[in-house]
């Protein structure tokens, strides 16, 4: 039988090895784990919808009473009030559902690590779950308020009829859009892990990452102005240099010398 992702070898027989045919069955369980847990949070998070739609709407409204205009969102369709309720809570159900989420990440991962890398869960669960909610806090705090205020104040000479539905979708791209950017390190992570990059790769090759971050946040922001695109490409370089240091410490050269030390060799 094939080995995908080898993970033991003569040099490393602490790493059991895994078939193609286990990888998959474990992957399989993994994401019905996960699914699962997102549906369940969902439901929770039906019930305190209003909550939550009263929350996303607070960056429009407050924009729209800064510009004098009417605060309230429009609806079209008999329809899109509920879809709005639906997808708001879907978003807060992925939030609170992201710890379990991530958890059945690392399960997934934590057989290709040394049994001393795999004490670190509690680190690796504080850091993808704080990167994702702080990802999501940017967008809610900072980029979205922003976003709003130069949307709303470059079209004021025409009638803002801004209805519930386009909003809720663009609310959430964003929203969830950031949190998914920063975990760049745990991309990186797992990268790094496997050997497809490296530290030295990165830093080489950082000025042409940071054009290439410049040109993500063009296209992901809202709004067409360098102030909004900054706001997004900022972090990014921020993250793409943690994820450096992230891609040394864990390359597989870096981590043998720091099993073997801790096996006493």
């Amino acid at each position: 039988m094939p080995k995908f992702f080898s993970r033991g070898s003569d040099d490393n027989p602490e790493l059991p090895a895994m078939s193609f045919l286990e990888h998959l069955e474990e992957l399989r369980r993994r994401i019905l784990y996960s699914f699962v847990s997102v549906i369940v949070a969902f439901l929770a998070c039906w019930w305190y919808s209003s909550y939550f739609v009263d929350l996303m709407q607070r960056p429009i409204v407050a924009a729209l009473h800064a510009h004098g205009l009417p605060e309230k969102l429009v609806v079209l369709s008999p329809t899109d009030a509920f879809n709005t309720y639906i997808h708001v809570g879907l978003v807060a159900g992925v939030f609170l559902a992201s710890p379990f989420v991530l958890y059945q990440l690392w399960l997934y991962i934590s057989p290709a690590l040394y049994s001393s890398e795999r004490k670190l869960v509690l680190p690796f669960m504080f850091s993808t779950v704080g990167l994702f909610v702080a990802g999501g806090a940017f967008a809610y705090y900072i980029v979205f308020p922003a976003s709003m205020n130069f949307l709303i104040d470059t079209g004021s000479q025409f009638t803002q009829m801004i209805t519930v539905e386009k909003y809720s979708e663009l609310f959430m791209a964003i929203i969830i859009g950031l949190g998914i950017i920063f975990e760049m390190p745990i991309l990186v992570f797992f990268l790094a892990l496997f050997g497809i990059v490296n530290a030295g790769w990165m830093w080489r090759n950082l000025r042409y990452s940071i054009l290439i971050i410049f040109a993500i946040a063009g296209i992901v922001t809202p709004t067409t102005d360098i102030m909004n695109m900054c706001l997004f490409a900022a972090p990014m370089v921020v993250l793409y240099v943690v994820s450096i240091a992230v891609a040394y410490l864990v390359h597989p050269k870096q981590r043998k010398k720091r099993a073997e030390k801790a096996a006493g060799k």
